[in-house]
């Protein structure tokens, strides 16, 4: 848009320009951002915004998120645990079965999507859903 069709060139030679004559159009009139949220700003922020200063719950001192890690798989990415190889080799019996052993793979649990395919497999550390799911029949 060409400047000659702007509003300001229309407003130019009038005193005030269209910012008003008492609140004038000067910088930062009530401070940069969210500044005087709980002060004089405080109507706006208690009625818009309920809730937005103040803490809730309880600290928990010297958190160790590493006791609470625990990578997760689930069940039908549990045979990409087990090479191809070994995979095939294992199809042909049914006697032997593969050992998975997830906690030296990386994962701490294993989730119950998916199903495993007809075949044996010894796994260890199972939720009880879980148990259930893989021994039953209609996998």
């Amino acid at each position: 848009m060409p400047s000659r069709l702007k509003k300001n060139r229309k407003k130019r030679g009038h005193v005030s320009a269209g910012h008003g004559r008492i609140g004038k159009h000067r910088k930062h009139p009530g401070g940069r951002g969210l500044a005087g949220g709980q002060h004089h700003h405080r109507t706006n922020m208690d009625k818009y915004h309920p809730g937005y200063f103040g803490k809730v719950g309880m600290r928990h001192y010297h958190l160790t998120k590493q006791k609470y890690h625990c990578p997760t798989v689930n069940l039908d990415k549990l045979w990409t645990l087990v090479t191809e190889q070994t995979r095939k080799k294992y199809a042909t019996t049914k006697d032997v079965a593969p050992v998975i052993d997830t906690l030296r793979a990386g994962y701490g649990k294993v989730l119950g999507k998916g199903n495993l395919p007809n075949q044996p497999v010894i796994h260890k550390y199972m939720i009880n859903l879980l148990k259930k799911k893989a021994s039953s029949p209609n996998i």
